[in-house]
């Protein structure tokens, strides 16, 4: 029978990872490599391990290591840029609640790009993080999602939590922590707005193939001309990030192109609006007199140019994925999933293609 290896306060020797490898049956080296997610074992070796982990304490000894030398009472947040105001405010909720348990945040940047982000998880589970929060658009494939399953299990077997806000799940064997808007339902509800006054040639910006947040707002915006039984035409959506001079270059390139084949713009974010926008002005066309339009994230700009947009909790996405991950690693259990609401905010840059313009 495995020995329960004894609590660091009562003075009981503590297992070792040489202890660990005996009662798993593989060597030292795999289970170091398993526990820090960078070797792809398969799931007999990797449950061998864990179990072993288990039954002699060794996860609770790892805390009591590294307690005794630097300190465990920090949350690391994750983020694709620390300019863009959705993800300022995010971190901002991350910070507030790390704040009021008397942690410390830690913030890290990727620039988009997932292998920085597979390298940055790494390097804040070295740090000691008690949660590692990701957020922001990221191109997920089958390579991704394995790296990062293996680090979300190495997370898990140190006591530690990675925590997805804003974005879906990887799959039902990552033991992630999910905390996501609804980017479909606030997509949905924007495209409809526009449908319902009577707008058909709705101009999609910020398409990005592969990335989790762009396709989750196509996915609304698919779903809602489906719903109003409106064609859908792949050529009305525009590839490009979610930064102001790319709603900018998208609108001026359909400008130049001499497609003035829509009436309306749904924007995939209030930055991706506000440059489409300036085009249009540039060219001497008004919003919403020649071109209604709709953006999302409902943060500066959007209030500044009256631009009607969806909102969505930026602070509160940060303040639950801190409480849900540390809720979870005290009580334990399947990992935790909830979806935020997102609702629509109606100003000045809709008008209806029946009845009058503005001003008239």
């Amino acid at each position: 029978m495995a020995r329960k290896a004894g609590k660091s306060e009562d003075g009981a020797r503590q297992s070792t990872i040489r202890e660990v490898a005996e009662h798993a049956g593989v060597s030292i080296a795999t289970v170091s490599r398993i526990l820090s997610g960078s070797y792809p074992a398969s799931p007999a070796t990797r449950g061998k391990v864990m179990r072993a982990v288990e039954e002699l304490d060794y996860v609770a000894n790892v805390h009591a290591r590294a307690l005794a030398g630097t300190s465990r009472k920090s949350v690391a947040i994750v983020v694709n840029s620390v300019v863009s105001p959705h993800y300022a405010h995010v971190a901002q909720g991350v910070q507030a609640q790390t704040a009021e348990a008397g942690q410390l945040c830690l913030i890290g940047t990727t620039g988009g790009d997932a292998e920085r982000e597979l390298d940055m998880v790494r390097f804040m589970r070295e740090q000691g993080a008690q949660a590692v929060i990701l957020v922001g658009n990221v191109a997920v494939d089958d390579s991704y999602r394995a790296r990062m399953s293996r680090y979300a299990h190495a997370l898990a077997a140190i006591g530690s939590r990675l925590v997805l806000c804003g974005r879906p799940p990887l799959g039902p064997d990552t033991p992630a922590v999910v905390v996501e808007c609804d980017y479909i339902g606030g997509a949905f509800a924007a495209t409809s707005h526009l449908l319902s006054a009577g707008h058909k040639r709705i101009l999609f910006l910020g398409s990005r193939p592969g990335y989790t947040t762009a396709e989750a707002r196509a996915t609304g915006y698919r779903n809602a001309l489906a719903a109003h039984g409106v064609p859908h035409d792949p050529d009305l959506e525009m590839e490009g990030s979610f930064l102001r001079f790319e709603g900018y270059r998208m609108m001026t390139e359909r400008l130049d192109s001499d497609r003035m084949d829509f009436t309306a713009v749904f924007a995939c974010n209030d930055q991706l609006a506000a440059g489409a926008r300036q085009a249009l002005v540039e060219r001497g066309l008004g919003v919403p007199e020649d071109v209604s339009m709709v953006g999302f994230d409902d943060l500066p700009p959007a209030a500044d140019i009256n631009l009607t947009t969806i909102y969505q909790p930026h602070e509160e996405l940060g303040r639950t994925a801190v409480r849900l991950a540390m809720e979870h690693a005290e009580h334990g259990g399947p990992p935790p999933h909830t979806v935020l609401g997102t609702h629509l905010v109606v100003r000045d840059s809709v008008r209806p293609l029946v009845g009058p313009r503005p001003g008239d």
